[in-house]
């Protein structure tokens, strides 16, 4: 952008350039005669230049700027500059003194850019000291040894002329033994802001204070009532804790005139450790133990922003530059940007009770295409802060133009200035970073409004989204600054977009191809987004089945919004871990809504039911599903009326529930059925389980064959029975006879038959009976002396059917030979 070469009643006076010509005659004065005394011979003359660089330059001490009081001083006003001073060189410096160089004002920003860019003592470029008793002496500095100086001067003695940026050196002098003259051996440069009365036209700025930290929340919540919330680590009770990033963040800004741009997800993130809450690490699950914290930092955010403009980002940030780069290639994305926008106002209200704006979108340092332009705008927003490094000045304008510029299709582009939003993003950890980057930044501020002291213009400063504490600090230095001055007010920043737009001021969007290839290479990329969305259509079709939708959709619609924070940025690893841990984690939950798995199964008859359990180890009532039971073969195998047959499911939480289905044979032989379930809507729910239905049919002609064998194995028994009984009866006639008429050798009666007659016959009778039972006993079996009354031990068992809502069952598979209820 061109700047104006000078500005009115900024030019030195003849007197002030003739000091500076004076000066520089007198700095060269030494190398003069230096030059005087060269030797004649080359070589000598080489090596004694090389000996003299070793030794010497303005380089040789590193001068140490720590800090410059008052930053932008005054009429009355005593400017007080300390630091250090550390001899980097190899010899000792002898004489030294370290003094004040005030030079003319600066011509621009560009001029102050310049400035800033230039390293070593230049003699006509940098002026003289002030000298006089404004010096600190050294009577030595002995190599690697550091000394603290502080000066300090009455604004009156600098000679400042008209309002304007002072260049403001600090200078270390001296000699060594190798340059046994006095010459500058180091230097550092910085600005003098001098607005000493109040200006005529003041610049209007807007200043984002960002309360925005990385993703701490894990997807997984408590089974309990409350949900306890689970974090990745404990690492944001250190950001609010006092002294923490975030806390410091809080006071700085709570002192300074500033728009607060907040991402919802802290907030919510900071209010869900307000209660119970664990931490995750890995294997190692611990309970938080930061509430006291977090409910101190949420009080103190609620009453420093009371009254004050709060911008609220989407939730959890979603980096808009890699969604309209990679994530509008996959079907259904930007609707998350759209969800994370419609929760932002309502989680900030609740939280702090502040309405905040969200009709502002921020993309990653302000760099815009039309394609970012056009999905930063179709959630809603129709404002967007971009930077002027990317929305840049083609035209011949000699100032920096208001923020505001309408860029079509009723979007207004707010933009903020390059060189003061980029100002304090270096470490800032140092003394000397932290003051030379407050004194630039105000200077910049200063030349800005002196570019067109007469038209009063909106300028806008967006820092960093996540400044350090060291950052903080230093950024509120300056705000502060800037707000005493006398060429500055403060405006919100929906001020600053609805101000009237420069009509010069370029609003042309650059094309895509001039996007900053470093963002480019830090996004998210296609496959992210196909990662996000498969979360996303597990999560519709789990959440239709659920009795208490919330308690899943709510924690993993939130879950997702994280996975496209711009917080990613830098971190690939970490956020594809992140996003692969939401998705498996929804699978883990889905995975307790299940069929348990089923043995093969005997079917013995034409019909039978068939026992199918299915198991929820949610701690809520699943309903709204169907499961269908599936023949393979439904030609020897029937369900229902046809191939397959659904019933609806409703299955309480922490249950099983077992659902029968009638079955008809009409072959024998082996058939696969599968098991599945359906949501209502038709899709498929979880994994199939599918078992063997082994069909042994009984027909009509078997059973004839099966009932005639088994007469006739009862009258073979009869018959066998009737004739031995015959037989013993006529064995029984035939020893009566015999006992009663037969005599013995001599003529009578057999005395020993005589004597037993009336007890061996009673005793043989009985013998004969014991044996006539057991002969009984034995026609009763069959032929191999199986009882006949188990001849039906083959018939079909048939076991109760299971509770229909039952306590969780045991998911092991039921054992061989399972049998089906008739």
């Amino acid at each position: 952008m061109a700047e104006a070469a000078d500005f009115q009643g900024t030019s030195p006076s003849p007197a002030h350039r003739w000091l500076r010509r004076t000066g520089a005659l007198l700095a060269g004065a030494p190398l003069l005669a230096g030059l005087l005394q060269l030797p004649a011979s080359p070589a000598a003359h080489a090596a004694e230049t090389a000996s003299v660089a070793a030794a010497s330059g303005s380089r040789t001490v590193d001068v140490s700027l720590d800090s410059l009081s008052p930053s932008a001083p005054t009429d009355g006003d005593t400017v007080t500059v300390s630091g250090s001073i550390t001899n980097k060189g190899k010899q000792t410096v002898t004489g030294a003194h370290v003094g004040l160089r005030v030079g003319p004002s600066l011509s621009g920003r560009v001029a102050i850019d310049d400035a800033a860019e230039r390293t070593g003592f230049q003699p006509g470029l940098d002026p003289l000291e002030v000298g006089g008793k404004y010096v600190q002496k050294f009577s030595e500095l002995p190599a690697g040894v550091s000394q603290r100086f502080s000066i300090s001067v009455p604004v009156k003695e600098l000679d400042l002329g008209s309002d304007g940026v002072y260049q403001l050196a600090v200078s270390l002098s001296g000699q060594t033994s190798a340059e046994p003259w006095e010459h500058v051996l180091g230097i550092e440069r910085t600005f003098l802001p001098w607005q000493p009365e109040g200006a005529d036209t003041r610049t209007k700025t807007t200043y984002l204070w960002p309360l925005i930290s990385t993703v701490h929340l894990r997807a997984e919540t408590g089974s309990d009532a409350q949900q306890t919330p689970v974090f990745q680590n404990d690492e944001l009770a250190k950001e609010i804790a006092p002294g923490g990033r975030l806390d410091q963040l809080l006071s700085l800004g709570g002192d300074l005139d500033v728009t607060w741009v907040l991402d919802p997800d802290l907030l919510a993130s900071v209010d869900a450790m307000t209660r119970n809450y664990r931490i995750q690490d890995g294997d190692t699950t611990t309970a938080g133990e930061n509430q006291a914290v977090a409910k101190e930092w949420l009080d103190k955010l609620e009453k420093t922003v009371s009254g004050k403009e709060v911008v609220a980002l989407p939730f959890a940030d979603p980096d808009l530059a890699s969604l309209a780069h990679h994530g509008t290639d996959v079907a259904g994305s930007l609707n998350h940007l759209k969800d994370a926008t419609d929760v932002a106002s309502d989680t900030v209200d609740t939280i702090i009770h502040v309405k905040p704006e969200t009709d502002f979108a921020w993309p990653v340092n302000g760099a815009v295409d039309p394609s970012i332009i056009k999905v930063a705008t179709s959630a809603g927003a129709d404002k967007v802060i971009a930077r002027s490094d990317s929305l840049r000045e083609t035209g011949d304008l000699t100032y920096t133009p208001s923020a505001a510029r309408p860029i079509g299709g009723g979007t207004t582009a707010v933009v903020s200035d390059y060189r003061l939003s980029t100002e304090f993003q270096g470490g800032m950890t140092k003394a000397e970073d932290s003051t030379l980057a407050v004194q630039e930044f105000l200077a910049q501020a200063l030349a800005l409004n002196l570019q067109e002291p007469n038209d009063q213009r909106s300028i806008v400063v967006a820092p960093q989204r996540m400044p350090s504490a060291s950052q903080a600090q230093t950024m509120a230095t300056a705000v502060k600054a800037l707000q005493n001055g006398n060429w500055s007010e403060a405006q919100s920043l929906s001020a600053a977009a609805k101000a009237k737009p420069d009509p010069d001021a370029t609003t042309r969007i650059p094309s895509g191809s001039l996007y900053p290839h470093s963002l480019k290479n830090q996004e998210l990329q296609t496959s992210d987004f196909v990662t996000i969305q498969d979360t996303q259509g597990n999560l519709g079709k789990f959440k239709v089945i659920l009795t208490d939708k919330s308690r899943v959709v709510t924690p993993f619609g939130r879950a997702i919004d994280r996975g496209m924070s711009t917080s990613w940025r830098g971190r690939k690893d970490q956020g594809e871990a992140f996003r692969d841990g939401v998705r498996g984690y929804l699978d883990d939950l889905t995975g307790l809504v299940k069929l348990i798995k089923k043995s093969d199964a005997k079917l013995s008859g034409r019909s039978a039911t068939i026992p199918v359990t299915v198991q929820n180890n949610l701690v809520q009532g699943v309903h709204h599903l169907v499961l269908r039971l599936t023949s393979k073969q439904p030609t020897r195998l029937k369900i229902g009326n046809g191939a397959y047959y659904e019933q609806q499911i409703q299955v309480a939480g922490e249950h099983s529930q077992s659902v029968k289905f009638t079955t008809s044979a009409k072959a024998n032989g082996p058939v696969t059925v599968t098991a599945q379930l359906f949501t209502e809507d038709g899709q498929k729910y979880g994994d199939s389980v599918d078992f063997e239905v082994k069909v042994t049919e009984i027909t009509p002609t078997v059973m004839l064959v099966i009932g005639g064998g088994v007469l006739l194995l009862v009258l073979a028994g009869f018959r066998m029975y009737t004739q031995r009984k015959r037989a013993a009866a006529r064995q029984a006639v035939e020893e009566q006879k015999n006992a009663t008429g037969a005599p013995d050798a001599e003529g009578g009666t057999a005395a020993g038959a005589t004597a037993e007659d009336g007890v061996n016959g009673v005793n043989k009778n009985a013998a004969g009976t014991v044996d006539t039972v057991e002969d009984t006993e034995r026609s009763k079996d069959g032929p191999d002396g199986e009882s006949m009354s188990e001849s039906g031990a083959d018939a079909p068992e048939h076991p109760s059917d299971p509770a229909p809502d039952t306590a969780p069952e045991s998911t092991d598979p039921s054992g061989t030979g399972e049998r089906v209820d008739r």
